[in-house]
């Protein structure tokens, strides 16, 4: 069985948290161990990454792809994050681990949500 490729994980991922699919969808994308580290918040589990965006689901928001990167076991997006009266311009890194993600480390400026 072909496994996907890194970048096909994580536009996967996008599609999930900012399409119109579930987000519980992304219990199939990470691994259960999938740790998430950002600006704002961090997790060390997929179940705690997915809880808090259930409780808070993200609403009103879109992003627009600049670049994207692979190598075997990585995928990195640039991209411009829009939601009404902010753009802030954004990189997100994807680790992978047996055809699923297995870490997610995001970065951006905060000043702009401030």
């Amino acid at each position: 069985m072909n496994q996907k490729r890194p970048l096909d994980l994580a536009l996967e991922y996008m599609e999930i948290v900012y399409g119109e699919r579930q987000l519980e969808d992304l219990y199939h994308l990470l691994t259960p161990d999938c740790s998430f580290h950002g600006p704002l918040f961090q997790f060390d589990t997929a179940e705690g990454y997915i809880k808090s965006m259930l409780d808070a689901p993200p609403e009103d928001f879109e992003y627009k792809l600049r670049h994207s990167f692979e190598d075997a076991n990585v995928a990195c997006l640039v991209y411009d994050f829009f939601k009404p009266g902010i753009r802030a311009p954004m990189v997100q890194i994807f680790e992978t681990r047996d055809g699923r993600i297995s870490k997610i480390t995001l970065i951006f400026d905060t000043a702009p949500f401030n």
